[in-house]
């Protein structure tokens, strides 16, 4: 990993979280979330903070808290809050910045911006996060496709869940993709766990530009 990178997801409830966190913990790096959409639960910067080790000082504040789950666009709207595009600026900083959007690619920002195209002002690389069950093909080739016809260099796509090698290979063979490695669910779900499982099933390597 060589600078910034976006964590996208195929779809929202894929374990990008969690896998934010492992990378950002294997890289000693940096995690912003843009947006962070439902308040209720445990933040998703909280729980990297919790399963990465990270400082509070290399988790920046998120540029918008809105309090209802769901697509940022339509929690923004009941919040009475309108999202201002300009304040969607990656932090800077000295170290590696892990970039965790909402949801998938095409999750809506506003009525009329899409994470996607948030990604393609940024211009940095993606990795796509997608779970390895029934629909992860075509969910993860239209994410895919959905970046790279914005001009993103999409570094790999790294899998969620029980392994499923036909889905795996089908995905990264169809999607020219690098296939970067399967996180498994793990039974106990902490720092360490969380570490030894990444350093088991992902090579640091894989994740440069």
């Amino acid at each position: 990993m060589n600078g910034s990178l976006i964590v996208t997801g195929t779809d929202t409830g894929v374990g990008k979280t969690v896998f934010s966190a492992a990378l950002a913990g294997a890289f000693d790096a940096m995690y912003w979330k843009p947006i962070q959409a439902g308040l209720e639960e445990e933040t998703d910067s909280a729980l990297v903070a919790r399963l990465s080790g990270l400082p509070a000082s290399r988790i920046p504040p998120e540029a918008y808290r809105l309090n209802t789950p769901c697509s940022p666009h339509r929690a923004a709207e009941i919040d009475g809050i309108v999202i201002d595009p300009a304040r969607l600026n990656p932090p800077l900083g000295e170290r590696n910045l892990v970039i965790e959007g909402a949801g998938g690619a095409l999750v809506p920002i506003t009525r009329d911006l899409l994470f996607a195209d948030l990604f393609a002002r940024w211009a940095l690389p993606v990795v796509i996060v997608a779970r390895t069950a029934l629909g992860t093909i075509n969910h993860s080739l239209l994410s895919i496709e959905a970046l790279r016809t914005r001009g993103l260099d999409v570094i790999g796509v790294a899998f969620v869940g029980a392994a499923n090698e036909d889905s795996e290979a089908t995905i990264a063979e169809l999607g020219k993709v690098r296939r970067l490695g399967r996180l498994p669910i793990l039974d106990n779900l902490d720092r360490d766990a969380l570490a030894r499982a990444f350093a088991a099933h992902f090579r640091i390597a894989d994740f440069a530009a």
